[in-house]
């Protein structure tokens, strides 16, 4: 009985392990960096954008959701990553990606 408990509990870990490794990140292939906004250059202001990006197969940005960062930059953040292309996969992808400004 406590060996089917562990083979269970490998096999469920291993289950997970490999789901994750489904969802990867793609690499990134081209993109443009942001254009800093000139309010913010007013203020001195910094920080970073957080994006959720979903990828369709052939790499292209098919939707983007603003997560967080300070609002006055993801305006900016959203036009550049827009028009970043990933690397072709089988199925469209959700990724999370930072914006430095």
């Amino acid at each position: 009985m406590k060996k089917a408990k562990y083979t269970l509990l490998c096999l469920t870990l291993l289950a997970g392990g490999l789901r994750a490794a489904n969802q990867a990140e793609r690499k990134l292939v081209q993109h443009d960096e942001p254009e800093y906004p000139v309010i913010a250059a007013r203020m001195s202001l910094h920080g970073t954008v957080r994006l959720k990006v979903w990828i369709a197969s052939d790499g292209t940005v098919r939707r983007l959701e603003y997560i967080g960062g300070h609002p006055l930059l993801a305006e900016s953040a959203l036009k550049a990553v827009k028009g970043w292309k990933f690397e072709p996969a089988s199925k469209e992808s959700i990724q999370d990606v930072e914006v430095k400004f």
